[in-house]
């Protein structure tokens, strides 16, 4: 068995797609023969700042050997946008089960998704276990290339994505995809599918606006189910199709952290109390701040997450959440939020029990006092505050989904869920 890994073949500014390039290297090994076991989709650190889209990496798992390998790889590589300076692509081959990889391989894979490596740790690493390596350029695209090396030995948990690809020619140009029939499969095939469309917004989601040459891709838990919604949608002609295991929607790239924990550049978990309540700024954005009684953190809903910002907007200082999200330049872009204790209650001035009519203060320490009735009060009462939230989990929309964030619908959360669909 023989595990190939590449990344780094695309541009943002001149399209291609990894993914693209390994289903053309799997249906050339599959046309000479070879057992394709499986391609992997792997999604890295979404915050890595020299990511193109969505950061992905990929790996095939074929029943041949390294040298046949090779020599595919070598001829497919070149579809990659070197033209760009940007695009630096990266391949390991490694002699082996997927499942047997060393361990510091696998542990290499893990820490990509979750923090960063260095090209020469990639390099070494592979060195190390008489791995071949290619490259271009800087060679950047060798840590992706060993991370999805290494990723089947590294994780449990995996969905699926089938991904249509375009005929050449039409690359860079507007998809032909008709929407009824994405939103009608969507429909029929939800939620062993996900993510296919985003209802209230009216978008298909599955269909991309890059100059890539992806046409359309279906996420989901089945395999059947997310083909069967391919082989429904009615577009233009399909030059290939390839079907993926990946780590999409498993949240692999959150981790737990305190407050003061948190770092730029990483994607945590979080508990805190709201303690600076929500604000709208210009662009639409809106902010507020959790805190832990030592330390606060900053979290934003920003405008692309459309509807998600009223959940945010109704929440209040005081409630109890656990937060989710990318740390960038200090503040958690929110993902996710789970409400654990809504504040049910807030001070008001009391009402006067003869005439009804909100008391007024009687100075500074002395209470209140109704003018009209005389009636007093030593200060203010708790008053019921009509909530819009309720306990449980809230998300962004599909519209504003991370590939590797995980939807609601797919379950396993600690509370209820609120989806999104």
């Amino acid at each position: 068995m023989t595990v190939v890994g590449l990344d780094d073949t695309d541009s943002r500014e001149r399209g291609m797609c990894t993914t693209y390039v390994a289903a053309r290297l799997a249906e050339r090994l599959r046309s000479a023969g070879q057992d394709v076991d499986r391609t992997l989709l792997v999604r890295l650190n979404p915050a890595v700042e020299y990511k193109t889209r969505g950061n992905a990496a990929l790996a095939i798992h074929i029943d041949a050997d390294p040298e046949r390998v090779h020599a595919a790889v070598h001829e497919e590589i070149g579809l990659a946008e070197t033209a760009d300076p940007q695009t630096n692509p990266g391949v390991v081959i490694a002699d082996g089960q997927p499942g047997e990889i060393p361990d510091d391989v696998a542990e290499f894979a893990r820490e990509a998704i979750r923090t960063h490596h260095d090209i020469d740790d990639a390099r070494e690493l592979a060195d190390r276990h008489g791995f071949v390596t290619l490259s271009r350029g800087n060679g950047r695209g060798l840590i992706g290339a060993l991370a999805a090396v290494g990723a089947w030995r590294a994780f449990e948990e995996w969905t699926y994505e089938s991904i249509s690809y375009r005929e050449r020619e039409r690359w860079g140009t507007d998809r032909e995809v008709d929407r009824e029939s994405v939103f009608a499969a969507a429909e029929d095939a939800y939620p062993d599918a996900w993510d296919t469309v985003d209802r209230v917004e009216g978008q298909a989601v599955c269909v991309p606006h890059t100059p890539c040459p992806i046409l359309y891709g279906i996420r989901g838990d089945d395999p059947d189910a997310v083909e069967a919604v391919a082989d429904r949608i009615e577009s233009e002609p399909v030059a290939r199709r390839q079907l993926f295991v990946t780590n999409q929607g498993t949240d692999a790239h959150l981790e737990p952290a305190a407050i003061g924990e948190t770092t730029d550049g990483r994607a945590y978990c979080v508990d805190g109390t709201v303690v600076d309540p929500p604000e709208t700024r210009p662009g639409g954005h809106v902010f507020l701040s959790i805190g832990d009684g030592e330390h606060t953190l900053d979290c934003a809903a920003f405008e692309p997450t459309k509807r998600f910002r009223d959940r945010v907007r109704a929440l209040r200082v005081g409630d109890a959440l656990t937060v989710c999200g990318e740390v960038s330049d200090g503040t958690l872009k929110l993902e996710k939020f789970a409400v654990r204790d809504l504040r049910e209650t807030e001070p008001a001035t009391p009402d006067c029990p003869e005439c009804g009519r909100s008391m007024e203060s009687a100075g500074r320490g002395q209470g209140y006092r109704c003018r009209d009735c005389g009636t007093s009060a030593d200060g203010k009462v708790e008053q019921e505050i009509d909530r819009d939230l309720e306990v449980g989990w809230y998300e962004v929309p599909p519209v504003a989904r991370r590939h590797i964030a995980k939807p609601l619908i797919r379950g396993g959360f600690d509370g209820p869920i609120h989806p999104e669909r």
